[in-house]
């Protein structure tokens, strides 16, 4: 059997990106609405948005169409082609929203004067011995009374709950076309790739880097969203 390369966000996924999150992640429907719920009741007139690993710009979208008047809207990612076909389907949106999409890792993006930072599914990619201090600088660049939302695939401390949820998440993608050897193939691409961490180290995690609110907002199965609040 040929052996499985590291899931990397090239070319080839930036093809297939939005079918495959839409068929591998439950809920993410919903975490977008999410966003736009958001952006209208944190927005802030004069300050900046960022989606840090805003991939093909779905989240980047929600947030231009549903912020006020004079903010604006800085997406990140550090892979080109996510930048290029992000880029491409933002510039076929006319919302009021100004917006930049920069080639650049999350870890040297400067958060300056922001109401909202997403990290939608984007944490677990990044080293675990990081994380930290990513949301030590988010916090630190956020206005007070801005957010954070951060969705994550995590994991579960019961070994029982976290079988019968692998299971689930599997049973889900079938359900979306995919096969077991698929799954089985994909699984194996994103070890030691996609790395998740349990609600609880989330939520301690986000309150060390000086969130004074941690809430879990949405959970489906073994993918959780949290919003913090500074």
């Amino acid at each position: 059997m040929p052996s499985i390369e590291a899931f990397r966000f090239d070319q080839s996924v930036a093809d297939v990106f939005q079918d495959m999150i839409e068929r591998s992640v439950p809920g993410y429907g919903l975490v977008l609405q999410l966003i736009g719920v958001l952006a209208e009741k944190y927005g802030q007139p004069g300050t900046r948005v960022y989606d840090l690993g805003c991939s093909l710009g779905a989240s980047t979208l929600q947030l231009r169409r549903h912020l006020p008047d004079g903010c604006h809207v800085v997406g990140v990612d550090n892979s080109e082609a996510m930048v290029s076909r992000c880029t491409a389907n933002l510039s076929r949106d006319h919302s009021a929203a100004s917006y930049e999409i920069l080639l650049e890792d999350l870890r040297e993006t400067y958060i300056e004067n922001a109401s909202i930072v997403i990290l939608n599914f984007t944490l677990q990619f990044v080293p675990d011995e990081e994380r930290k201090n990513i949301l030590a600088r988010i916090c630190e660049g956020l206005n007070v009374g801005g957010i954070l939302l951060l969705a994550e695939k995590v994991k579960f401390e019961n070994s029982s709950e976290q079988a019968l949820m692998t299971t689930l998440h599997h049973d889900f993608k079938k359900q979306h076309g995919y096969s077991d050897l698929e799954i089985s193939q994909k699984r194996a691409a994103l070890e030691n790739v996609l790395i998740p961490n349990t609600e609880e180290q989330h939520r301690q995690r986000m309150h060390d880097a000086g969130f004074s609110v941690v809430e879990q907002c949405m959970r489906c199965l073994n993918f959780s969203t949290f919003l913090g609040i500074k």
